[in-house]
């Protein structure tokens, strides 16, 4: 794994056995922000939203949210499912409280030894549930109906591209994620694929395509239940 600047300035991990990237290498921060950030959290008109992200990976969606939630008085109430946990070596050189968020380092780090399976209180804004698994067999074994992984307001799709994990752009995998969505619920991704919109259509959501990030992808989606 090899850490690559991007063109905003903020860091990202490329994966050369993917030959794929954590983020948009047009700039990290911005395509989160803007994708998962204004059209995800902003978006939602819930008080104290619960929030799914698949791919809890740097960590950086997690860190934004923790910030925003913070900065507008929202309680969120964040699950973050990851089977590749980075190292704290490289959660380090990442650096991204040097880049956003300054006296909040203390806050980013939190989010990654934070224990698993456990609600973890890291501000009054903002708590933690993470879990280490597999998305793919966990939304698709019965355990999954029998678990508390339902009820959420915005999910934070952060997957690898289809082309790299197709396993992850499944239909029944969609199907699972409407029935875990309170009616209302969102659900954002950086991916405008027409594959991937119309298999969010056949799962039930109303979909649509947004500009992208500022200098980043031109279009992503949105869709909610």
């Amino acid at each position: 794994m090899e850490l690559e600047q991007t063109a905003d300035g903020s860091y990202t991990l490329y994966v050369p056995e993917l030959d794929e990237h954590y983020h948009s290498v047009k700039g990290a921060l911005t395509e989160s922000q803007h994708i998962f950030i204004e059209m995800g959290l902003k978006h939602s008109p819930v008080a104290e939203p619960r929030i799914l992200e698949i791919g809890l990976g740097t960590g950086l969606n997690a860190f934004l949210t923790l910030l925003t939630a913070e900065e507008i008085r929202k309680k969120v109430y964040y699950t973050g499912i990851e089977r590749y946990p980075l190292s704290e070596d490289t959660i380090h050189k990442l650096n991204y409280p040097g880049l956003i968020g300054k006296g909040h380092g203390e806050d980013y780090y939190a989010i990654h030894n934070a224990g698993w399976e456990t609600d973890e209180v890291l501000s009054p804004w903002f708590t933690l549930h993470k879990i280490e698994g597999d998305f793919t067999r966990l939304f698709h074994s019965e355990e999954a109906r029998q678990t508390s992984l339902s009820g959420y307001d915005i999910i934070y799709f952060d997957a690898f591209a289809p082309e790299k994990q197709p396993e992850m752009w499944e239909q029944s995998l969609f199907n699972s994620l409407y029935e875990i969505l309170n009616k209302g619920g969102i659900l954002t991704t950086y991916c405008a694929k027409g594959i991937v919109r119309r298999m969010l259509q056949a799962a039930g959501f109303t979909v649509e395509r947004l500009p992208g990030p500022p200098g980043g992808k031109r279009e992503i989606l949105r869709a909610t239940k």
